[in-house]
């Protein structure tokens, strides 16, 4: 791959934009920023992303189920999930130029900025990034987009375009629990756009104002549970064998474990290398208050590293808040569990009643803490309070109850194409056989996602013969794969535009095709050609895209 930096972005969106992967939206009117819209090459990256994601999470496995649900839902979930209250950014505004943008993006937009200004203001170390003006105090700002439901523009007809896919997964999820006639442990999958009012969007297609996600939100049973069932709970700490079967004794560290390995499994089918990205693992500070764990898996962009997907241990916080304020109970029965419990006396349920309180307490004590970064020591009511919880919760699992705890994977469709494209693009400096120098620019596409997987020439486009052969070569493939055909200019520019596209292979029909069938076949990234029959090929490239 070419040097990264900012210049190769650059580079990069201007052949998006020449071969049509991405266009700006709007823009015979000057465009708008935060939005993008995909181009004939653009959106079929983007549906072989998608499917490529629904296959390995949902089609390949037999625990996940999927949903498509509306992006407009009750702003009462919105309340629930605490998007109303909490999901803003800090905004500040340049009191000079007017500027506004996320007061924790402003050292960020100033090493981006060419002509770096000064501060109008001596001595400050907050001032704009783009004129050097004072800046106002950070206010949040809420990122959901607002809009009306019905014909009267009143504040009790005001809803919300979703922030984001995961809470219908949460609002369905006893539906989709009775219909699938699954039971804990399952997923729930879902793609759909998603919608934030950033500030300041930036970094071409890396933060915008409409994106896609694809979530999945994996149902666990709480720990406690798995130890009534099973006399105990495997942790990370017994060395399970996480590429094997799923087992249903694990707890929920080695849950999230697995499936941070099997986004990192899917990462590497569609074409990034483990070596182009890591795994941060969130500090107990950095995490939200109801979360055991979460890892970001982030890619170095020619901008810099960020993230490109989270993997959240989320506990039961999802389910249990919208069970708070639905009045609907969100939990499941399980048989299982209710009958391993009828085996305990009283003295073992009151046991086990004591052990789980002073659990719950040392880990709120500690998550506390780690928040505070100082110790925290609850007052005697925050200790009764937990203790009275911890114990309706050991007296519903005893019936076969639990609200159950979720493990989310979530990626972005937008990050995850720009991450492909910033690996997959490469300037080659070629030299042919008279010493000539030329530039090659070609996209080396995994050909599970590449937009257009197999170009079809004829050699000789008024040789007749030829022309069609190479139809009927075409019109069997456009059947099978999204293919091109090309019949004008040279064969070398013909390839050469199909490098641009990402195209993992050309197949050219010449004088000998018309005599034994078989034709040439040119590899994108090697180059090499070889003669195949049309079997052949076939085997070849559905090998190539098997998961």
């Amino acid at each position: 791959m070419a040097e990264e930096s900012k210049s190769s972005l650059d580079a990069l969106s201007a052949l998006c934009k020449r071969r049509g992967f991405i266009y700006h939206s709007s823009e015979i009117y000057g465009g708008m920023p935060g939005f993008w819209d995909y181009g004939p090459l653009g959106c079929e990256l983007k549906a072989n992303v998608k499917q490529a994601w629904w296959q390995f999470t949902v089609r390949g496995r037999e625990d996940v189920a999927g949903l498509d649900a509306t992006i407009i839902m009750h702003p009462k979930i919105w309340k629930a999930s605490g998007h109303l209250d909490t999901f803003a950014d800090p905004m500040t505004m340049c009191k000079d130029c007017k500027k506004l943008m996320r007061a924790d993006q402003v050292k960020d937009i100033y090493a981006d900025q060419k002509k770096k200004p000064q501060p109008k203001v001596a001595g400050s170390d907050f001032f704009c990034p783009y004129c050097g003006g004072e800046l106002t105090e950070p206010k949040p700002f809420n990122l959901m987009f607002k809009t009306v439901v019905g014909p009267i523009d009143d504040p009790s007809n005001v809803a919300y375009l979703r922030p984001e896919t995961a809470q219908a997964i949460f609002a369905q999820f006893l539906n989709v629990t009775a219909t699938s006639r699954m039971a804990v442990p399952y997923g729930i999958a879902q793609m759909g756009k998603s919608f934030r009012n950033e500030v300041t969007p930036r970094n071409y297609t890396f933060r915008s104002r409409e994106f896609e996600q694809m979530e999945l939100e994996f149902f666990i049973r709480p720990d406690e549970a798995v130890e009534l069932q099973y006399g105990h709970v495997v942790t990370l700490a017994d060395n399970p064998d996480l590429n094997g079967p799923v087992q249903d004794d694990w707890g929920w560290e080695v849950w999230h474990k697995y499936w941070v390995e099997q986004r990192k499994k899917f990462l590497n089918a569609v074409g990034l290398p483990t070596e182009k990205f890591v795994e941060y693992w969130q500090k107990p500070d950095e995490l939200a208050h109801y979360a055991r764990a979460c890892v970001d898996i982030e890619y170095d962009f020619p901008f810099g590293r960020q993230e490109l997907e989270g993997i959240a241990a989320r506990s039961d916080f999802d389910l249990s808040q919208h069970q708070l304020h639905s009045k609907v109970p969100q939990t499941v029965f399980d048989d299982p569990l209710k009958q391993a419990c009828k085996k305990l006396t009283d003295d073992d349920k009151a046991a086990f009643i004591a052990k789980t309180q002073a659990e719950w307490l040392d880990w709120k004590q500690k998550a506390a803490s780690a928040k505070a970064g100082k110790e925290v020591v609850f007052s005697d009511e925050e200790k009764a309070d937990i203790a009275a919880k911890a114990k309706v919760f050991c007296e519903n699992l005893f019936d076969g109850k639990y609200v159950p705890h979720v493990i989310e994977p979530s990626a972005g469709v937008d990050r995850l194409m720009l991450a492909l494209l910033c690996e997959a693009y490469e300037e080659q400096k070629l030299t042919d056989e008279k010493g000539k120098e030329d530039i090659r620019t070609v996209l080396h596409f995994n050909p599970k996602v590449a937009p257009v997987k197999v170009a079809i020439f004829p050699l000789i486009k008024k040789d007749e013969a030829q022309y069609k052969l190479a139809r009927d070569i075409f019109t069997k493939l456009q059947k099978k794969v999204n293919c091109q055909w090309d019949v004008s200019g040279a064969i070398g520019r013909r390839y050469r535009r199909q490098d641009e596209a990402g195209t993992p292979w050309c197949i050219t029909v010449d004088e000998q095709s018309t005599k034994d069938g078989t034709f040439t076949v040119r590899e994108r990234d090697s180059m090499e050609q070889r003669r195949m029959s049309y079997g052949e090929f076939l085997a070849m490239m559905y090998e190539a895209l098997e998961f």
